[in-house]
């Protein structure tokens, strides 16, 4: 254990060294930073209880979802049918069931056979178990039961957060936030935490919109104001305007020409014409030959531009569009058609998310959880140092410049990976400088415990880090594994300490077993020592 060669002395060295120079830019200012490369421009982002900032813990409309399974399997019932040419009538959707009436008896077979196949196994442990997205049974008399089992609307509740977590990322990373943290909290929730933003005014308004937009015709067929009063044709809705100056609403046809969901890219600008902001937005290919469809057959006439059931817009289509780009007005000022903008190019939420829990922590907060922080890190830290050199002397300085280079380590993976530091993080790192010392400590009782039995200084050191290893091993692995069962099982403060903890336990291992074990070589190799000082 006391024997390296040049070239593993020198790896130990520069591993050390180069870890260590990764922590450098968090000791200068962010201004001065920037003008870096960009490679050297990694630094640990303090998390929301050390600099201040907005947490808002959002929840998927579960019955939203619902709704949308339902609507999902009553269309699949009805393209189905039509398909198959089989007549049917009745149908409906209510709680969580699906029922349609076949009007010829000798049909009904065929239905349920071609109704199963809308039928699939659940994904991932669901699936292995047998458990399928749709029950589909024979009602008798002609009606046919498609149930949606309370399975497989977990399911769609889980795919819903998994993706609303990506549209939301997006959504916050347009506003130029830094760092924010979005993971999953339960089965139906968001977290998202936005250090150093403390008006969370406008990311509430970003979040809360779920951006579901559609093309739709006008249906001129009815005056809004005798729909009013009930008369909407059935293929017809009755839609509010957007815009406060013009309240009244708009006839408009179900029938959704190009959805929103064609949108590759959407940017804020002002119009040449008239100067008002507006929004210029681009169609994939499949979204072009849609939309340059629909304007070519409704060519003087009016269509609808809806976002979240209001309608923005309803312009005269004056000629046939086939460029796939167009722009959108509606009396916006510059701030909405911004973040119109952001929503567009973020992508549609899957359900509407509620705000059901918001925190501001201010600057102040932060800044005394940072100094009370630093006083229990220097604190602790002190008392260790003191405690190693009374009771190892020599060897005690040894692993105080190991442990101090394992904390420098320690922020340079954390600058690396650009993680968050919390305060459980801080603390994290405290108890890493224990579990550091804790490692020399057996190291230098081995030593100890050999030089009792009679080994000479040099044997004594050697056979103290040879036969120390298991033990420590076994110690930093076990606490490692709880570690990763905090962070895998953990969210938010939790998960910074186990990422702090987990690394802190890699670097211990190094520091002990080749950064200590060289400094002692060295020492040995000058000193040619007959009696051990420890």
């Amino acid at each position: 254990m006391l024997y390296f060669t040049r070239w593993k002395a020198l790896a130990i060295i520069l591993t050390a060294l180069v870890v260590c120079l990764c922590a450098v830019p968090n000791f200068f200012p962010e201004a001065q930073v920037k003008t870096w490369p960009k490679w050297a421009q990694r630094h640990v982002v303090l998390g929301l209880d050390l600099q201040g900032g907005s947490s808002l813990l959002l929840e998927v409309d579960s019955n939203y979802v619902k709704k949308e399974k339902l609507d999902q399997v009553r269309d699949d019932v009805r393209r189905v049918l039509r398909e198959a040419k089989i007549q049917y009538t009745g149908l409906s959707a209510r709680a969580d069931v699906v029922e349609v009436r076949i009007t010829k008896d000798t049909d009904a077979p065929t239905a349920l056979t071609k109704l199963r196949e809308l039928s699939q196994p659940l994904g991932g442990l669901l699936g292995s178990s047998g458990q399928r997205g749709l029950e589909v049974t024979d009602g008798g008399g002609g009606v046919i039961r498609l149930t949606v089992p309370p399975a497989a609307v977990t399911e769609r509740i889980r795919q819903s957060v998994e993706q609303s977590i990506q549209i939301v990322e997006r959504r916050v990373n347009e506003l130029g936030t830094v760092e924010p943290l979005i993971q999953r909290q339960g089965i139906d929730r968001i977290l998202v935490q936005v250090p150093g933003l403390q008006d969370p005014t406008r990311l509430k308004d970003i979040l809360g919109k779920t951006a579901k937009m559609e093309f739709r015709m006008v249906d001129l067929t009815v005056p809004p104001d005798q729909a009013q009063r009930g008369s909407v044709p059935p293929d017809s809705e009755l839609l509010p305007s957007a815009d406060p100056q013009y309240p009244q609403p708009y006839v408009i046809k179900k029938q959704v020409l190009v959805s929103g969901g064609d949108l590759i890219d959407a940017q804020p600008g002002f119009d040449q014409r008239t100067n008002q902001p507006i929004v210029s937005f681009k169609f994939n290919s499949s979204g072009s030959r849609k939309f340059a469809a629909a304007t070519t057959e409704h060519v003087k006439e009016p269509f609808a531009i809806v976002l979240d059931g209001k309608v923005i817009s309803a312009p005269v289509i004056q000629e046939p569009i086939t460029g796939g780009s167009g722009q959108i007005s509606g009396n916006f000022t510059v701030q909405a058609a911004n973040d119109l903008a952001i929503l567009l190019r973020a992508g549609a939420l899957p359900a509407p998310l509620t705000i059901i829990e918001e925190r501001t922590v201010g600057p102040g907060l932060g800044q005394d959880s940072i100094e009370k922080g630093e006083l229990a890190a220097y604190v602790g830290s002190i008392l260790v140092i003191v405690f190693m050199l009374v009771t190892y002397r020599l060897f005690g300085v040894f692993a105080n410049i190991a442990v101090a280079i394992n904390v420098a380590m320690i922020f340079g993976i954390l600058s690396l990976l650009n993680a968050t530091l919390t305060l459980p993080g801080i603390a994290g790192i405290v108890l890493t400088v224990g579990i550091a010392v804790d490692s020399n400590v057996l190291i230098y009782e081995r030593i100890r415990e050999e030089l009792r039995n009679g080994r000479t200084a040099i044997s004594a050191i050697d056979a103290g880090f040879r036969r120390a290893l298991s033990t420590i091993l076994d110690s930093n692995i076990t606490t490692f594994i709880a570690a990763a069962v905090l962070f895998y099982i953990g969210t938010g403060p939790v998960r910074g300490f186990a990422v702090t903890l987990g690394i802190g336990i890699i670097t211990t291992v190094f520091t002990a077993f080749t950064l200590t074990s060289l400094i002692v070589a060295g020492w040995v190799r000058w000193k040619r020592p007959k009696t051990v000082p420890i």
